[in-house]
């Protein structure tokens, strides 16, 4: 069976479920691994059986590279994206596709241009617990979505990530960290956002690490840590959102969509499997669904397995620059509206991707 050949760029903490699950798809090989940091490189490369350990440069120059898997911090994942279309070869992108729209736009332009393709994570989406989801609401089992809730909070990252720093920096925060999972999820189910309203705060100034290596040390907060929004969609449906680093404990909801004849309940978009749960008008209780699709476990890099088909065949991908942008827009609007008190209207949009079919394999 035809393979892409892809090579990972950025071996840190979130390259290893890549590396693993990049063993078990169809038409995807990752080939190659590069990193700022040689030994960092070398050592996923054995750990995992990748073929080659090299630096970014020389994964650029190798022709049997077709598309890289671009896993390097936030912060500069718009520069390296760039880079890798410049190079010639298909970009994959953990979330979120870059810190700022501009630099989003340009990403899609330099693909556009180069006839490239460009896809980014989350592609929790393609799960079998948001897919058994995404069903039952094309199936009617609620009835038109009319409005949804979606929370996602901690008390963030310092008392256990190894590196913390950059969650509290531009780019970060709960809403550039954790809400891609989150609206990725709403658009998939409703479809594309027209516009957003929201507040937003820094409710600790400075944050203490009490996680290894960097015990002790201070971080100073640079982004919003509390986020509060509103989300109009093209189809009417009206969504709540709160994304937050400042929550010692909660009792909500991931995910809820309320349709005219149900609820649906949603499960972790951070997760890949269930449960989901249906009430019904006129009944008392929730019920669980079970699932209708595969891929229930930590299935990261099923987006960029679903993209190399894409390269192959020449039919669309699912998780595509287009959402990976208009997510991004989405939560730069957020903050653009907090901080001059008003809506802020989505300038792009992107048709809700399709469907996996029940039994599909990646």
């Amino acid at each position: 069976m035809e393979k892409v050949k892809a090579g990972v760029i950025g071996c840190g903490n979130i390259s290893a479920i890549y590396l693993t699950n990049g063993k078990t798809f169809k038409h995807l090989e990752i080939a190659a691994c590069a990193d700022i940091d040689m030994d960092r490189a070398r050592a996923q490369a054995e750990k995992f059986g990748i073929a080659k350990a090299c630096t970014v440069a020389e994964l650029l120059n190798d022709p049997e590279i077709a598309m890289v898997i671009n896993l390097t911090v936030p912060g500069v994942h718009g520069e390296v994206c760039l880079q890798v279309l410049e190079a010639g070869k298909h970009v994959y992108v953990e979330k979120p596709l870059s810190i700022t729209p501009e630099m989003g736009k340009k990403v899609l332009e330099t693909a556009e241009r180069a006839n490239l393709l460009v896809g980014g994570a989350p592609d929790t989406f393609l799960g079998g617990g948001l897919q058994t989801c995404r069903k039952l609401i094309d199936d009617g089992w609620i009835g038109t979505p009319v409005a949804a809730t979606a929370f996602m909070t901690s008390h963030g990252t310092e008392s256990w990530h190894p590196n913390p720093d950059f969650f509290y920096q531009k780019g970060g925060g709960p809403l550039f960290d954790m809400g891609p999972y989150y609206l990725t999820a709403l658009i998939s189910l409703l479809g594309p956002i027209k516009r957003v309203t929201g507040s937003a705060r820094i409710t600790f100034p400075e944050r203490t690490i009490t996680s290894e290596p960097k015990y002790g040390e201070v971080i100073h907060v640079n982004t919003p840590t509390h986020i509060a929004g509103v989300l109009d969609f093209d189809n009417g449906a009206i969504a709540s959102l709160i994304t937050s680093f400042d929550v010692w404990g909660a009792r909500l909801p991931f995910i809820e969509i309320y349709g005219e004849t149900g609820s649906l309940s949603v499960p972790d978009p951070n997760t890949f499997g269930g449960p989901v749960y249906v009430r019904k008008q006129n009944e008392k209780e929730w019920h669980e669904v079970p699932l209708t699709h595969g891929y229930t476990a930590n299935s990261r890099g099923i987006g960029a397995a679903d993209m190399a088909e894409a390269i192959l065949t020449g039919d669309g991908h699912r998780a595509n620059g287009f959402m990976t942008y208009h997510v991004l827009e989405a939560m730069s609007g957020l903050l653009e509206a907090s901080q001059e008190g008003k809506h802020y209207a989505m300038q792009s949009t992107v048709e809700r991707p399709e469907a996996v079919p029940m039994q599909h394999r990646f």
